[in-house]
Parts: C-alpha cells; structure tokens; sequence
C-alpha cells in the first residue's frame, strides 16, 4: 500500500459560509488551486448549525455522508441522514434544504463536474480491504494506523494502492471520464 498524503482535520481551516447557517472545511480539490466555478472535484466537510438551503452549483453532482448528527433533506429530494446512513446522492443545481435534527450536523460532501469526473462514496469497516480507483481518499471516523500512518478522528489519507481499513472509516473515489484527462499527483 501507497500513502501518497495525509490530510489532518486541524491542518484544513474552517470557513464560515455567506449565510452563516454553518461552516466548511475543504479537504482536496482539483485541480490544485481551484474554486467553487472550476473545480474538477472537491472533497470537504461541513458543520450544519442551522436550518437553510443547499448551495445550488449548476453541472455538479453531490454526494454527501453525515458523520456526526441528523439531517432531514427536503425540497427536490426526501432524505434523513445519519451516521448509519448510506450514503446520498443528488444533482446539486436541486432545490434542496437541509434540516439539522437535534443538534449541528457534520457531514463529508464530494463534488463534481458532470461529465468531466464521476465520485464514489462508501462507509467502510475495519478489517475490510480495498482497492483505489482513480483518486482515493480514505477518511478515518474513528483512530487507526494505515501502513505506516497513524489517523486521528477525521484525518483523511490519499491511498495509491491495495489497502486494509482498521477502523470505521468512509471511502472516496474520483474518477475521470476523459481518458486524457490529467490526474494529480
């Protein structure tokens, strides 16, 4: 197994959103450098404190995980979100609310551009083995060792090769549709 990177929760800092109902914290974009009207694909997470509408980014589809909390989606979509939960996928141009229920939310969002890249997002338990395919990020939902790397609580690692989960965590993959499309390092 290959660790291209570790990304620490404490080393992405978190943005408050324009509308103050919560905030963000991104955790990989591509390409580098790129904002919310030219990402390829973007992985963060999101701390919901209030009740409001989603973003609504035309040509890009969400997928989202809630790991900390409940969150009732309404409006295009009818979903309640919890840790257990599989996760969600919708268009994310939709007309949808999200509702925190009992408390704030924190959920992992993946974004990408239709026809340009594709995401795939799926809870994991220990002692599963994977294999990446296209950019793989593993995100740790409860302390383990990966290789020679020690996570924390929501730290995320790039993964390159085959590797064996040793705790709950959740799995993310992009990849491209354009067979000439340049990947990150």
């Amino acid at each position: 197994m290959t660790i291209a990177r570790i990304i620490r929760a404490a080393d992405c800092p978190e943005v408050p959103w324009k509308n103050g109902g919560g905030t963000t914290r991104e955790i990989a974009v591509f390409p580098p450098g790129a904002g919310m009207d030219d990402f390829l694909w973007r992985l963060s997470m999101a701390r919901v404190e209030q009740a409001g509408p989603f973003s609504s980014f035309e040509g890009i589809d969400r997928t989202l995980s809630v790991l900390e909390g409940t969150l009732h989606l309404s409006g295009a979509v009818d979903a309640v979100l919890d840790p257990v939960s599989a996760p969600f996928s919708f268009d994310g141009a939709a007309n949808v609310d999200g509702v925190p229920l009992g408390g704030p939310v924190l959920d992992l969002n993946a974004m990408v551009r239709r026809g340009a890249y594709t995401c795939e997002m799926q809870r994991i338990a220990s002692g599963e083995t994977f294999t990446p395919a296209g950019m793989t990020f593993l995100l740790a939902l409860e302390p383990q060792s990966l290789g020679h790397a020690d996570l924390g609580y929501l730290d995320c690692a790039q993964i390159d090769g085959p590797a064996t989960a040793t705790g709950y965590a959740i799995l993310v993959s992009f990849s491209s549709l354009a067979p000439s499309a340049s990947t990150p390092p």
